[in-house]
């Protein structure tokens, strides 16, 4: 059952946010945002197109190129200032945006709570970064008439194209450091979930930004998204999302050679050693975070760990364990009591995640769960987006779904005998975004973990991240760096100073 009525229509909201005004699109579209949990409309927000677009960059990139108190030349004690005061709001609004997340996105409102809190760590991380750097770095040049310094500047105008399930939080890495370097930026959310991203936009004038410095352009990929990438008026695209957009931003990017930071998805391998598992509270504790690292927010997660990579001979106790486990995980509406996963996001997507497992039986995984709609019940209506947990058994590297981003709750398992085999395993893969390795073995940990090629490698653990430590990929899973003073040096150019206290003349030609 819903909690509202089928022909309740919300009304418009203007979400274009341009040089610190709100505004419906310049064509009047909308676009309807629904709740993956009974597919009806919950908000409808303003579907801008190219010229909205070019509006907002304007708006930056006079906001940018200001004078003398425009954001870029703001002492970087005030940048920081505005950077707390948004992490001080986020926290004051904490219920109200995880219940808006989680309807937006679908996912639980405890969820919703933790991202909240994580983008407000975010806010501090770069405040305090920033607000610690010195003047610049001095560069001896051999001379005491000589005085070199490198120092750090910012871009310019940044276009920020965020995804669709973690829409603040993905958004907050990219807006705080933009932000802390002293950039303009546009933002783009997803067109799916835009909600928080909104919200975020007036947290931000309530702190003190200053007009034209934070845009946002709410509206598909396919015109917003492509607009910001070729735009000769943006410096860097910023872009979190798939493979294929992910290239098609690259090359919109090329021909103005602006900047360009990719954050594309992974196909994360969870490795597990029999030594892992050799008492009972170590394997329970194994099974639990595979279960964590597969189901999370429906397997709608970047970093998933989407291939149990286990050791035969434990592999058939394992994977009988973490299947009857799955199949008790509690699905239904966020905010529902007891409820421990979602929906997925959309109908597309759901049909995505089907066709996935209708390939891999095909090609001959054995499903030990799941693998189709559940049954509806109150806090989960048949019209609701939602899909079991699935566990597919003795799965290959040739397998469809083993190769791509499924982006949805399904577990592959795979087997190996020996260490290298293991590794071999988890690094055949065009992505390399994270994974993980469990053993009781110190020394095989750090030699496994050494020997993964991908941008983060857990050990004995699935899914943490620090601010304080860069977040990007290898291979496919795309390039630059989020988080960490990496994540900043993605919005900064570096200046070189020269100065000549002592300067003489040259004299190297005739006359």
């Amino acid at each position: 059952m819903s909690d509202r009525a089928e022909n309740q229509v919300p009304q418009a909201r203007d979400t274009i946010h341009v040089a610190g005004q709100w505004l419906p699109a310049a064509s009047g579209a909308t676009r309807e945002i629904l709740d993956p949990v009974d597919a009806l409309p919950f908000a409808v927000v303003a579907e801008g197109d190219e010229k909205d677009t070019d509006l907002a960059v304007a708006a930056a990139r006079s906001a940018f190129d200001g004078g003398r108190g425009a954001w870029p030349r703001t002492p970087v004690a005030e940048r920081s200032a505005v950077l707390r005061r948004v992490a001080d709001l986020l926290v004051r609004d904490r219920e109200e945006l995880g219940l808006l997340e989680s309807r937006d996105a679908g996912k639980t409102v405890e969820e919703g709570r933790v991202d909240i809190d994580c983008v407000a760590d975010a806010f501090r991380y770069f405040a305090d970064l920033v607000a610690g750097e010195g003047a610049g770095r001095v560069v001896d040049a051999g001379s005491p008439d000589i005085h070199s310094v490198v120092v750090h500047e910012p871009v310019g105008v940044c276009a920020l194209i965020t995804p669709w399930n973690y829409p603040l939080l993905q958004a907050s890495w990219k807006i705080a450091p933009a932000l802390a370097a002293g950039n303009t930026f546009v933002v783009k959310p997803s067109e799916i979930t835009p909600m928080t991203t909104v919200a975020l936009i007036d947290l931000l004038a309530e702190a003190g930004l200053p007009a034209g410095v934070a845009n946002i352009v709410t509206g598909p990929g396919h015109t917003v998204g492509a607009r910001l990438a070729e735009h000769p008026d943006v410096d860097l695209v910023s872009f979190t999302g798939g493979l294929v957009s992910g290239t098609k931003v690259a090359a919109a990017a090329a021909p103005t050679v602006k900047k360009v930071a990719l954050e594309l998805g992974g196909k994360n391998p969870n490795v597990v050693f029999a030594d892992a598992c050799a008492t009972d509270e170590d394997f329970d504790t194994a099974v639990d975070q595979a279960l964590n690292a597969a189901f999370i927010h429906s397997g709608q997660v970047c970093s998933a760990g989407a291939r149990l990579i286990i050791e035969e001979s434990v592999r058939e106790r394992f994977v009988a364990e973490l299947a009857d486990r799955a199949t008790r995980i509690r699905l239904g509406r966020g905010t529902g009591s007891g409820v421990e996963c979602g929906p997925l996001v959309s109908e597309q997507q759901r049909a995505k995640v089907e066709s996935y497992v209708a390939s891999a039986l095909a090609e001959g995984a054995v499903l030990r769960c799941g693998g189709k709609r559940p049954e509806p019940t109150e806090s989960r209506p048949a019209t609701g987006y939602f899909y079991e947990p699935t566990v597919l058994d003795q799965c290959h590297r040739e397998m469809k779904v083993v190769r791509e981003e499924v982006f949805g709750p399904v577990l592959t398992v795979e087997t190996f005998r020996t260490e290298d085999e293991a590794v071999a395993l988890a690094n055949d893969t065009e992505y390399g975004l994270a994974g993980a390795v469990w053993t009781a073995d110190a020394g095989r940990a750090r030699r496994v973990a050494g020997l993964l090629r991908h941008g983060t490698v857990w050990i004995n653990d699935f899914h943490p991240y620090l601010p304080q430590a860069e977040w990007g990929g290898f291979g496919k899973s795309g390039v630059g760096r989020e988080l960490g003073p990496a994540g900043l040096a993605e919005y900064r150019e570096t200046k070189h100073v020269y100065q000549n206290l002592a300067p003489k003349p040259v004299r190297w030609f005739a006359g």
